[in-house]
């Protein structure tokens, strides 16, 4: 199959056979350092040729997780699995050194070897006939970086080093990529630069991956599927879209995305609220929290006679985001472009179509 680096220069890579199965699985994960959980019981699983990110906050326990399943920590229970294959099954005794469980992996900060050059940082992982064949420069010309064989690591830059990382990960084609945060040390304009190659380099190769980030916009841009782990555990694996419309709670609700937690009474299918009836994505009765995001709100205008009030207006640069106090103590608006000042008195309604996630309170 052919990728393609920055510069649209078409380089070959094998092609995943119909028949491989590349396909990641966890089960009843726990992992223990000291007296401390790390992990208790993560359940997950990556599809082959899939991108799925690990999203979490600081602590949750997303680098370890990466480390049980390249082998560099070692679990107290569950098993992992690649392809069916089991890589570490702690009841059985099964336990695959990292070098032998067919996997890549690319660190926060690239690990790379300063005494050597890129040729040799690259081809660090294959068999050492293979090292001073064309599959070095094959898969840095992947990552554009063809000709860099015999650079010195400490003449590149950040992004290119990470590219560098990015090619002896791949070089002897591992089943599947493990990626720890490996663009968190890059200004924000590489990051996303290097993050849309990335993410076209793995499509183009069909390569499955494992993405380890706190950042909810690069999760929701690079992954097929997302698990949101906090305190050692994923509370939910879905697709993008699902985490952020349909949050299992209201934690993930609010670690994903900005969040208006508005109180209602829900009779089935509808729940009232002081921002008018919200249709719920699942049927509840009682008293329950909706989950309204800011941009499913709609300014109505200035009205003198308006129920809220205009308590901030933070411009973002692409939007703006309109804080407002009235019926509820806080909501917030993100818009465009809205021709309002602290103070005014507005009418806000919800956007056409909307369907909530909501919980019993």
């Amino acid at each position: 199959m052919g990728g393609r680096h920055a510069g649209g220069c078409a380089v070959t890579y094998r092609a995943r056979m119909a028949g491989d199965d590349h396909s990641l699985r966890v089960a009843g994960l726990h992992h223990r350092y000291r007296s401390a959980t790390t992990l208790a019981g993560v359940e997950f699983t990556v599809p082959a040729g899939a991108i799925v990110a690990l999203l979490g906050p600081s602590g949750s326990g997303k680098t370890t997780l990466l480390r049980c399943i390249a082998g560099l920590e070692s679990p107290v229970e569950g098993v992992i699995e690649l392809g069916g294959r089991v890589l570490s099954d702690v009841a059985r005794g099964i336990n695959v050194e990292p070098e032998a469980r067919g996997l890549g992996m690319v660190f926060q900060d690239g690990a790379l070897f300063p005494h050597l050059d890129v040729g040799a940082n690259v081809g660090f992982g294959l068999p050492r006939p293979q090292r001073r064949g064309s599959r070095v420069a094959e898969v840095l010309e992947l990552v554009g970086l063809a000709g860099y064989e015999r650079r010195g690591v400490a003449t590149l830059s950040g992004g290119q080093r990470q590219r560098v990382a990015l090619a002896r990960a791949l070089a002897p084609q591992p089943a599947v990529v493990l990626f720890d945060e490996p663009f968190s040390n890059l200004d924000a304009v590489l990051r996303a630069e290097l993050r849309a190659e990335v993410h076209d380099l793995l499509r183009a190769t069909s390569t499955t991956a494992v993405w380890v980030t706190h950042d909810r916009s690069e999760a929701f841009l690079l992954a097929d599927s997302i698990a949101v782990l906090r305190d050692g555990r994923v509370l939910q694996q879905a697709p993008p879209r699902q985490i952020y419309d349909r949050p299992i709670d209201p934690w993930v609700a609010g670690f994903v995305g900005e969040v208006n937690l508005v109180p209602g009474v829900a009779d089935g299918t509808t729940a009232r609220t002081a921002l008018g009836d919200v249709v719920l994505s699942d049927p509840l009765r009682g008293e329950v929290q909706v989950l309204v995001r800011p941009e499913d709100l709609r300014l109505a205008g200035i009205d003198p006679h308006g129920g809220w009030r205009v308590s901030g207006v933070a411009f973002e640069g692409h939007d703006t985001v309109v804080s407002l106090t009235g019926p509820l103590e806080t909501v917030r608006v993100r818009t465009r472009r809205p021709d309002v000042a602290d103070g005014d008195r507005v009418g806000v309604t919800l956007r056409t179509g909307l369907v909530a996630a909501a919980w019993p309170i």
